[in-house]
């Protein structure tokens, strides 16, 4: 069972990409509370019914149906009321993928706090621009081996931070979460829907996410209480959940990738999760697990389907995988060839941001196209544009905005917390510009073309890095790439391509000439790097994502 006719105007099987664009709808509940109103109802109507199935490196595996997983999160948030979290609080959670995320984000929306979901990657610094910047009152973490020394070295800097929770792990200063958890008595398996004050309500503040900064302080993007209803969208018509079935995103929780992919679209879908707890991506770890578990859908970024092409896939029974998706850049059109060819498998691309649900997406039933993000998403009116807001015409390239002019649509945020400027300027028009250019195909696919700062501009000619990236990492020495635009007194900027290479290759003039005229043979003239530097890595965000700043910046 799912609860797709719930919250789906008129739900039915669509027959193609436009009756699901125009038929679709949602039917969005007065004071909708994911906790309540899914997981609690799940309980009650298919207590039995698989939620979360859970492993990690070292063995360990643990399997919940519904029934556990509402109890669960009720004492969990009998614990964190017994702590002082109250409605309003904001609490950061940096769990990885641990199993207690499961519990502790649905427990924070029974009590109407706000969550903040972090990386285990951040460091000092990050935990104390983030702890200030959001007020947060409680850190909930585990021992990773350095995450809790660099929390502990934050705190003489963060003064709003009241306790320090380990769900594993045990270290002073730290309250033991599973102690005082399974201590519990039964009454504490019942937490009641609050009323009154303290009940939460559709556009209450629910969850926040610090987005990557690849320039300057990231901003805190905050999403209200029927945030989870849009990724309706995203789980069931884009990834292609399955009623129970079993699906993985390999995002970890610290980003917003997660909640796409690990919980609130999928659980109201009807799958079951699959998470698996790595300690690093090891593509053959990765495809045992999914053989062994049965995995049926499967969303990761085009960095992890590239390492993935490079396996025997003979070696792993994938016969239940049925539906692979993928988002955070252009697909290649040789991995995507590839893994094609190796699994019978189209991948099926998507677009979004840690401001809302998948925006745009290669849904069931359209033709692929490598690379394109496919067509807008139901619900949400994503078109590109020129600067006095008409439509742009194929090929033409314009702004990437949603039309908002009619109200906000569910999953979009509500602002940025406690920058009433920004939210003003982000929403308070007839547009939310995503900040990306972009461009339409004959057949109305949008095709990305760069953020806006990233474009290049030389001799009249606007380039998309993305593009002449894409052509580059076709080639066997290629593992990543990062093209930016280079000062230069004739054209205005050249095109500079600082390319990290695989082991097999070493960085040498003839690599540069031969990278060059690999180029020339898929590109024109005008979009060819006239500059290639080799690294050994490129800078990045904690989120992975390429500092394109950075590069531009170094002298």
């Amino acid at each position: 069972m799912n609860f797709l006719s719930t919250f789906v105007k008129n739900y039915h099987e669509y027959k193609d990409y436009e009756d699901m664009k125009s038929s679709f709808a949602l039917n969005i509940p007065e004071n909708f509370n994911f906790a309540y109103d899914v997981i609690d109802r799940y309980a009650k109507e298919a207590p039995e019914k698989r939620a979360l199935v859970w492993c990690n490196d070292e063995g360990e595996e643990h399997f919940y149906n519904f029934a556990e997983i509402s109890r669960d999160t009720q004492k969990a948030a009998h614990f964190l009321k017994n702590h002082g979290i109250k409605k309003g609080d904001v609490v950061m959670l940096i769990l990885r993928r641990r199993y207690e995320f499961w519990w502790l984000l649905p427990a924070l929306h029974r009590i109407g706090a706000i969550a903040v979901p972090a990386t285990n990657q951040l460091l000092k610094n990050d935990i104390v621009y983030r702890c200030n910047a959001a007020q947060v009152k409680m850190i909930i973490s585990f021992d990773d081996g350095h995450v809790m020394e660099e929390i502990d070295a934050a705190m003489g800097d963060c003064p709003s931070v009241v306790e320090k929770i380990s769900v594993f792990g045990n270290k002073d200063g730290w309250i033991d979460f599973h102690k005082e958890f399974d201590a519990l008595s039964a009454e504490c398996e019942s937490f009641p829907r609050p009323e009154g004050e303290l009940a939460t309500h559709n556009h209450d503040p629910m969850l926040m996410y610090f987005t990557s900064g690849t320039s300057g302080y990231p901003k805190m993007v905050m999403h209200d209480f029927i945030y989870p209803l849009g990724h309706i969208t995203t789980a069931k018509f884009w990834q292609n959940v399955m009623d129970d079935g079993l699906h993985i995103s390999v995002a970890e929780t610290g980003w917003a990738k997660a909640v796409w992919g690990k919980i609130y679209g999928q659980w109201i879908s009807g799958t079951a999760l699959f998470v698996y707890d790595m300690l690093a991506f090891t593509p053959n770890l990765f495809f045992k697990k999914l053989a062994h578990y049965k995995v049926t859908t499967f969303c990761a970024p085009p960095t992890a389907y590239r390492f993935l092409v490079r396996q025997d896939l003979s070696k792993y029974d994938l016969s239940n995988l049925k539906y692979c998706v993928t988002a955070g850049e252009a697909m290649n059109g040789e991995v995507f060839k590839l893994f094609y060819e190796k699994t019978g498998i189209k991948i099926h691309e998507g677009y979004g941001q840690t401001e809302g649900p998948v925006l745009a997406g290669t849904f069931p039933g359209m033709e692929v196209k490598p690379g394109s993000m496919g067509k807008a998403a139901p619900g949400i009116d994503l078109q590109v544009v020129r600067e006095d807001g008409s439509r742009c015409q194929p090929q033409e390239q314009g702004s990437l905005k949603i039309r908002i002019a009619d109200g906000r649509p569910a999953g979009l945020f509500t602002g940025y917390y406690k920058n009433p400027e920004q939210t003003q300027a982000a929403l308070g028009g007839d547009w939310y510009d995503t900040g990306d250019t972009a461009c339409y195909d004959e057949d109305g696919y949008i095709w990305f073309v760069g953020r806006n700062d990233d474009l290049i501009k030389s001799t009249g000619f606007r380039i998309s890095p993305f593009e002449v990236e894409s052509v580059l990492q076709e080639h066997p020495a290629v593992l990543e790439c990062a093209v930016t635009g280079m000062k230069d007194p004739k054209r205005g900027q050249i095109v500079k391509a600082t390319v990290v290479l695989t082991k097999e290759y070493k960085a040498s003039r003839e690599m540069e000439i031969e990278l060059k005229t690999f180029a020339k043979e898929k590109l024109a003239l005008y979009k060819i790097p006239r500059v290639i530097e080799f690294v050994d890595q490129l800078p990045k965000t904690v989120s992975g994502k390429i500092r394109r700043v950075e590069i531009r910046n170094q002298k």
